[in-house]
């Protein structure tokens, strides 16, 4: 596989679309020391190149009355086979699940869910994933304050060596 190389600017435009993505092409250049044609031409790129995978609005849970959130652990009765598969895509049918994520441990998979209501996530949540195919367990922590919430991905180990080969490299472009 080759390298996908990126430069300081590419970094920084990344830092300043994740921080917001509606900002213009020219105020990310006047924060960039760039054109707008310039940072047009490098958003291309990043999303050619699947750096950028999609733009999005983060909405409020809380005021669209989805206050209640978990951390809710699944154990399959076997690990192997079609069972995952299975509860893979039957999962992917519950608008409630935020996240999914297939895991090592106690657990096989680790879900992050929002409701309405402890009710809702209790009647109408947890005994829908309690009656899916292959699920022997589910345990769930209900999340009674977030600390820190973040959608932006830390950037700043691009082009650190560490003696090891990584798939991202940082480039010094000529200016």
């Amino acid at each position: 596989m080759d390298d996908l190389l990126l430069d300081p600017l590419d970094i920084e435009l990344l830092v300043q679309l994740q921080r917001d993505c509606h900002a213009t092409n020219q105020v990310v250049g006047e924060r960039l020391g760039l054109s707008a044609s310039q940072i047009s031409r490098r958003i291309q790129r990043l999303e050619s190149l699947g750096v950028i995978r999609a733009y999005v609005a983060l909405l409020d849970p809380a005021i669209l009355s989805l206050a209640v959130r978990s951390f809710t652990h699944v154990t399959l009765a076997r690990h192997g086979g079609e069972e995952g598969a299975v509860f893979e895509r039957d999962i992917a049918a519950f608008p409630e699940v935020l996240d999914c994520y297939s895991i090592a441990g106690e657990a096989d998979y680790l879900l992050q869910i929002v409701a309405a209501s402890l009710h809702e996530l209790s009647e109408s949540v947890l005994r829908r994933l309690t009656r899916l195919p292959g699920v022997v367990n589910v345990r769930s922590s209900i999340v009674l304050n977030r600390i820190k919430a973040s959608t932006e991905l830390p950037l700043a180990h691009i082009g650190r060596p560490e003696g090891r080969e990584r798939r991202v490299r940082l480039v010094q472009r000529p200016t």
